[in-house]
């Protein structure tokens, strides 16, 4: 019953976070991971000056000296808190998972690319459109600028919203912390350039290994909400060709669950990158942005009531 009742509360506070991230989005200002931003380049700096070390090694120092105090602290104050009082321990948990979830920042900066792109401004939309991508936007066409924003949404809502819950489930606030402060090093440190390709080798390999079971899982949430059996065919078939092994995952299944082809050619830092188109059926159309925020949006707080209806349900059971 105690675990059922932890299992209760864990549930509910995936619910509160979800729904905080709903009404609130992130932090205008003082963002804890725009501090965090801070301190890893500061860490960078200093383990980039160490002697006697390679890149790889002084990299794999830096993620340890970034991420595991801010882990430790986080796990040992919510031990604190709960022997104190488990109503602070709650909002401290519902608080630390609201600001590992970015799920309304990365809707709305696609609903700030849709707006533009249906009034026919192509101009308004690469702007935004650059804010969310590392490719080169500036002669984007406006197939490119809805395939890329599509691209962006199927991928971050992983990264940045299913990611940190399923982490959140299985080793608790820490765990969703843990998943968000990998993933922001690696989209720091991450690059496959001359810079980050030895130094990020471990924040890369970290962020793919977290990302695992989440794209996974990710992937499902998506196929069920449309053409389930062509989401499936897309991931079996299409996934390998990609460069990211959970990126390509939640891309190719959301891609054949809307039935759209997303992807195709495009230029990073000025050289033309051959990437395999993903999906089926038509190229994707402005309305698809909707739909692909959408995706989003209905997979995650789906799955968080499902889990609490699991929950109930096995409470009902044993009363």
């Amino acid at each position: 019953m105690i675990e059922n009742s932890s299992l209760l509360l864990s549930a509910l506070i995936l619910v509160a976070s979800l729904w905080l991230d709903k009404w609130l989005g992130e932090p205008a200002r003082y963002h804890p991971l725009v501090g965090f931003g801070l301190w890893a380049n500061q860490i960078e700096k200093k383990c980039r000056s160490l002697p006697l070390l390679t890149a790889k090694q002084q990299g794999i120092i830096a993620w340890c000296v970034a991420v595991l105090p801010i882990v430790i602290i986080c796990y040992f104050l919510l031990n604190l808190l709960l022997s104190l009082s488990l109503w602070l321990w709650v909002l401290t948990n519902v608080v630390i998972v609201y600001l590992t979830i970015g799920g309304n920042s990365l809707l709305q900066h696609a609903d700030n690319i849709y707006k533009p792109l249906i009034k026919g401004d192509v101009e308004q939309a690469r702007y935004h459109v650059s804010r969310i991508v590392s490719r080169n936007t500036e002669k984007m066409t406006e197939d490119e600028i809805i395939s890329s924003t599509i691209e962006s949404v199927l991928e971050n809502g992983n990264d940045a919203v299913f990611a940190p819950m399923v982490w959140f489930l299985l080793l608790g606030a820490p765990g969703a912390l843990l998943l968000r402060l990998v993933n922001t090093l690696d989209a720091m440190w991450g690059y496959k350039n001359e810079k980050y390709i030895l130094f990020g080798w471990c924040s890369a390999k970290i962020d793919d290994l977290l990302g695992w079971l989440p794209a996974r899982i990710t992937a499902i949430a998506y196929a069920v909400q449309g053409n389930t059996r062509q989401a499936f065919q897309c991931w079996f078939t299409q996934a390998k060709d990609c460069k990211s092994p959970n990126g390509g995952v939640v891309m190719t299944a959301g891609a054949g669950t809307l039935g759209i082809i997303i992807g195709g050619p495009t230029y990073y830092d000025g050289v033309l990158e051959d990437k395999k188109p993903m999906g089926v059926g038509h190229r994707a159309t402005t309305k698809a942005i909707f739909a692909a925020n959408r995706l989003v949006d209905r997979g995650c707080f789906g799955l968080s009531y499902l889990w609490l209806l699991s929950v109930f349900v096995s409470l009902a059971v044993q009363q």
